[in-house]
């Protein structure tokens, strides 16, 4: 009896991979065993960033928040104190966006928080 191999399903899969592969330098994106460790770690980075990109973003809205409220004579970590104290329920990427682009409503925020 001939031995029986899912060619169709095999061929569709690395495909798949190959299709992912596309764009890398070199024999990353036409040598299959290159390319499956490649992409295989593509992706675990790509979930890793995921969540660092959240991070990222947090920090950077902090920054300006701080940035923004220090030159109304506060610190960040007073301002946030406050605004909880005071039931203003804005988050910080909020905040960060009026501290940038809307000084004078976020103006308004230092000036009822104080």
């Amino acid at each position: 009896m001939p031995r029986s191999v899912n060619s169709v399903a095999s061929r569709a899969r690395r495909k798949k991979l190959m299709k992912l592969s596309k764009g890398y330098f070199g024999r990353a994106k036409n040598v299959w065993t290159v390319a499956k460790n490649i992409v295989e770690k593509g992706l675990l980075y790509a979930y890793r960033d995921r969540k660092a990109k959240k991070r990222t973003f947090r920090a950077l809205w902090i920054t300006r928040i701080n940035a923004g409220v220090r030159q109304h004579g506060m610190s960040y970590s007073q301002f946030m104190g406050k605004l909880k104290a005071n039931h203003i329920d804005l988050n910080r990427k909020v905040l960060a966006d009026l501290a940038m682009n809307h000084p004078d409503a976020f103006k308004a925020i230092v000036d009822k928080v104080k």
